[in-house]
């Protein structure tokens, strides 16, 4: 019988490759590691919680916290992605129970964005026919106009970092089957989450249905660091709805004063044009008597 023949042994990679090879799988399995936790306010709406319902569920790496107390001491969300294993914070912050805030944050060294929410509908009001398959992985789109200035440039990174569901994450499906869209029009971010449906037979084309949440972002300031630090840019076109709301009591209230004076001036008026009493009219009312 003849002799086994020995199996090749596996030649030895260099070191140099070896170790390329390594920090490759390390900042994969840390890529797929990232969370992102998503938290509120005290007094927040049920229109605001069922947005913050719809953003968790798009992304299938968030984590969700009991609702915040303090709305003074931001930087303690620091510590609760420290124990969370999270390094994106997404806060919804409530003020007068109307007007929402929402803060980006990479915790733990920054920076850190804020902005104002508007025009907000959810998923559940909207009653779009677009569907998509939960914990599948998202297409980011952007609008051109983010490359033209630093600060916009700095929000499309974290809104890649945040909404971009890391590869090979355990909750992530392998399908690509929805887009969030992020267009920069009038200094306001406008949000849209589309289904990408099967090719069209007649048009050959894929097609865009609107699955929602539908929501926009008004910037107000970036900061250095992890909710807290110097402030590096701010919104100058940006106004505060407390403002709005007083300007409009302002100008109700000037309305009141042009109704009011106009009232006064017709009843002057009406009083100047009184005639005085004549003596003659009374001269035959006595001769009636007689």
């Amino acid at each position: 019988m003849g002799k086994k023949r020995k199996a090749p042994e596996a030649e030895a990679l260099p070191s140099s490759v070896a170790d390329e090879q390594n920090e490759a799988s390390n900042s994969k399995s840390a890529a797929s590691k990232e969370k992102v936790l998503i938290l509120s306010s005290r007094g927040i709406g049920h229109r605001f919680r069922h947005l913050m319902r719809d953003i968790t569920k798009i992304l299938p790496h968030s984590k969700k916290d009991a609702k915040l107390d303090s709305k003074d001491q931001l930087y303690v969300l620091n510590e609760l992605c420290d124990l969370k294993g999270c390094s994106t914070c997404i806060f919804f912050e409530v003020r007068k129970r109307r007007d929402l805030y929402m803060w980006l944050s990479k915790s733990p060294k920054g920076p850190t964005a804020k902005f104002h929410v508007v025009n907000v509908h959810t998923m559940d009001e909207l009653k779009l026919t677009g569907n998509c398959l939960m914990g599948a992985r998202p297409i980011l789109v952007f609008d051109k106009t983010f490359d033209a200035a630093p600060h916009s440039s700095l929000l499309k990174e974290m809104f890649q970092q945040t909404f971009a569901v890391p590869r090979g994450h355990k909750k992530s499906k392998p399908f690509v089957d929805h887009a969030m869209c992020f267009f920069l029009i009038e200094n306001r971010i406008w949000v849209r989450h589309y289904q990408i449906s099967e090719p069209d037979e007649k048009k050959g084309q894929s097609v865009l249905v609107e699955i929602g949440p539908r929501f926009v972002l008004t910037p107000i300031l970036i900061l250095s660091a992890s909710f807290t630090g110097a402030v590096i840019y701010e919104n100058p076109d940006y106004v505060s709805p407390n403002a709005i709301r007083s300007a409009m009591k302002l100008q109700e209230a000037m309305k009141y004063k042009v109704k009011a004076k106009a009232a006064a001036r017709k009843k002057r008026q009406e009083t100047a044009m009184v005639l005085p009493e004549d003596e003659l009219d009374t001269v035959f009312a006595e001769e009636d008597d007689d």
